[in-house]
């Protein structure tokens, strides 16, 4: 990567991490291991399992096909990849639960969950039918790349816009039918025992589990497993606050100077008293009436209530996870692992994944992400237009209208920050900054934007600034993992909340 888009994580914590998940690889190829694959999945189905090759590496998972004796169908059981899957229990029992609501409730194609569990010789694990695919719709969209197979996909501008807007209709559909499904809380869905579900436990997202396994993060400074929200703005609070602690206890590479370490310090300060005052879950809509951008470019769309209606959300819902047939059809969408209910304002934005690749980590910069993007959405709210007059959605309440407003107004960027730690700061001071605040003065360095805001905290917030950044670049220079006490997250995390 030729740009800073994203801000580091910790290479030490990355290297650790690199090494165990190498050992742990070693011991889930090993023979001795699918044979007791073999043997847990014989008796959970009652009849001779037998291991397919070859074995997939996810993501966040090992994945074993397995062939059951009588069966014309074969199996799949997803094992957490050790070391990269930072909560496997929690994981799999949401995995399972959103997977098996989905399927009930909607039309999405998902497959079936057969078996899961947390107590076995084999750990957590979750069984689902295998879905016969000729590979995922990222494959179908990306540039070719025979010479660097493992990099990102990026979609291939060469395709004509017919045969992108048809993926896209497709993937449409299948989103506008998530969206006819709301809740009453933010968190994760909890399969009860009368097979009846609850929103019950935290949200699970991708950040947090990035949190752990990049950054050597605490987890006690993550919200508690039980832990629910009952309106958007809570939620915003909760990410802005989890921002805030990755600055503070990421140790190694997260800050490179001074003027750096102040920079993300205040951006983060005025995103948090933005959440706490309510105005994040408004900002773009009609009731936006702080922004400097409202007085300009005033929105006439209402903002999603506040409480008791919200949506279901993936984190990783992109189309690699998305399986096509020969005909070039959905035949499955997998991996709702990092899936939970979420403020609806996420559902409204159009999806970040047209390009296939992240902004932060585009090949150039973030810019031209931007910039190409655009260009694409016209594309994606084509399709979404055809998705909603074929499911005969009210014109008023069309999503398609409130994404084409969400990317004018940077509600699109709002949401995208406050979901990512480490793409934060760079989308802040591009994209939120100026449209929260009004234009900088003058010809600003990158290293000095905080000086352009920094009268926006109140003095304790500023002289906890000087004592937090002084403490921090000094700390940084020695290239350690720290193990950190309960009590001394309690302190740290005072002394700037």
């Amino acid at each position: 990567m030729d740009n800073d888009d994203r801000a580091n994580f910790d290479y030490l914590a990355w290297d650790k991490n690199d090494e165990a998940y190498e050992e742990s690889q070693k011991l889930f190829r090993r023979g001795s291991t699918v044979r007791k694959i073999e043997s847990f999945m014989t008796q959970k189905f009652g009849k001779t399992a037998t291991w397919v090759t070859p074995i997939r590496i996810g993501g966040y998972n090992n994945l074993y096909r397995m062939k059951i004796e009588g069966s014309a169908n074969n199996v799949m059981i997803r094992l957490p990849q050790p070391n990269i899957a930072q909560f496997p229990n929690e994981k799999t029992l949401r995995e399972a639960a959103t997977a098996t609501f989905i399927a009930q409730n909607t039309q999405i194609p998902v497959p079936q969950v057969l078996f899961h569990g947390l107590e076995s010789e084999v750990g957590p694990f979750v069984i689902i039918q295998y879905v016969e695919n000729c590979g995922s719709m990222s494959h179908a969209l990306a540039m070719p790349n025979e010479t660097e197979p493992t990099m990102a996909h990026m979609l291939n501008l060469d395709l004509s816009e017919e045969i992108i807007g048809s993926f896209y209709e497709k993937v449409a559909i299948h989103m506008l039918q998530l969206f006819e499904v709301s809740f009453p809380r933010i968190g994760s869905l909890v399969q009860n025992e009368d097979s009846s579900f609850t929103v019950a436990a935290r949200p699970l997202t991708q950040n947090m589990n990035n949190m752990l396994q990049l950054a050597n993060i605490p987890s006690s400074v993550l919200p508690p497993e039980s832990k629910t929200y009952e309106t958007a703005n809570e939620w915003y609070v909760a990410l802005a606050e989890m921002h805030i602690a990755q600055l503070v206890f990421q140790h190694n590479d997260l800050v490179t100077t001074l003027d750096d370490c102040r920079n993300k310090f205040v951006a983060r300060q005025l995103f948090y008293k933005l959440a706490k005052e309510g105005r994040l879950s408004t900002f773009g809509f009609a009731e936006d009436d702080w922004s400097v951008q409202s007085d300009s470019q005033p929105s006439a769309l209402p903002a999603p209530g506040g409480s008791h209606s919200f949506r279901l959300w993936c984190d990783d819902f992109r189309p690699s996870n998305v399986l096509l047939n020969e005909e070039r059809d959905i035949v499955a969408v997998i991996d709702w692992e990092f899936a939970y209910v979420a403020p609806t304002q996420f559902a409204l934005d159009p999806p970040w994944w047209l390009l296939l690749n992240v902004p932060e980590m585009w090949h150039t910069d973030i810019d031209d992400w931007t910039k190409i993007y655009e260009a694409q959405l016209k594309t994606w709210l084509r399709a979404m237009q055809k998705a909603e007059k074929s499911m005969e959605i009210n014109p008023e309440v069309r999503l398609s209208i409130f994404m084409r407003e969400s990317w004018e107004t940077g509600r699109f960027w709002l949401n995208y920050a406050a979901r990512k730690s480490w793409a934060f700061d760079t989308i802040f001071w591009k994209y939120l900054d100026e449209r929260f605040f009004g234009n900088r003065k003058g010809d600003i360095g990158k290293q000095d934007l905080w000086k352009t805001r920094v009268e926006l905290l109140n003095e304790k917030e500023r002289v906890a600034m000087e004592a937090f950044v002084e403490k921090k670049i000094k700390e940084s220079k020695d290239r350690i993992l720290v193990s950190w006490d309960v009590e001394q997250v309690k302190d740290r995390l005072a002394a700037v909340l």
